[in-house]
């Protein structure tokens, strides 16, 4: 009989400690439970592509100077593919914006979602949030954040220049990426 009421009165204590716990608080501990996952790695590699002529550009002026470069901004819908040429298997969109913040060198802001729309990743994201000094051979930009399968993502991209067309603008990059996520 004695358990009997050790188990009913930790029971009334333990009911009593649940209802007077703050809701923030358990909605905190709730996070934490979840955050305790063992986390993945994965490698990405895919050809960004930059198209500022022709009939459909994939990126546009949507700010700027009248005079000089510094501060033009881009707002960009570009292609990822599996393959270098335009015409290889479309993997997702780079879609944000990216804008052009040095004055000593052609460096941008890069602001961008890269969104995938194949394979197992299709309906998940990545998100940049860095600085592109895009005449460095390699340029290293983090990735801040995503959605999907990259919720909670963390990590970074590599970017590498391997096609530039100096007349229209128009550029092929390719990304390695790789990304932290549960």
């Amino acid at each position: 009989m004695a358990y009997f009421l050790t188990y009913t009165t930790l029971f009334s204590l333990f009911s009593t400690f649940s209802i007077t716990i703050p809701a923030a608080f358990s909605q905190q501990f709730a996070e934490e439970i979840a955050t305790m996952r063992l986390e993945k790695v994965s490698h990405l590699h895919f050809y960004f592509h930059d198209i500022l002529s022709g009939k459909n550009p994939t990126a546009m002026q949507i700010a700027g100077p009248k005079k000089g470069r510094f501060g033009m901004t881009m707002i960009v819908d570009d292609a990822l593919t599996e393959g270098r040429e335009p015409s290889s298997k479309l993997l997702g969109r780079a879609q944000g914006l990216y804008a052009l913040t040095a004055q000593q060198e052609t460096a941008l802001l890069m602001v961008m979602n890269f969104a995938f729309m194949e394979g197992k990743y299709n309906g998940s994201s990545i998100s940049v949030l860095g600085r592109n000094p895009v005449m460095h051979a390699v340029r290293e930009m983090p990735i801040v954040g995503g959605s999907g399968l990259f919720r909670y993502a963390r990590g970074y991209a590599l970017a590498h220049t391997v096609w530039f067309d100096g007349k229209t603008g128009d550029a092929i990059v390719e990304y390695n990426v790789s990304v932290l996520h549960f």
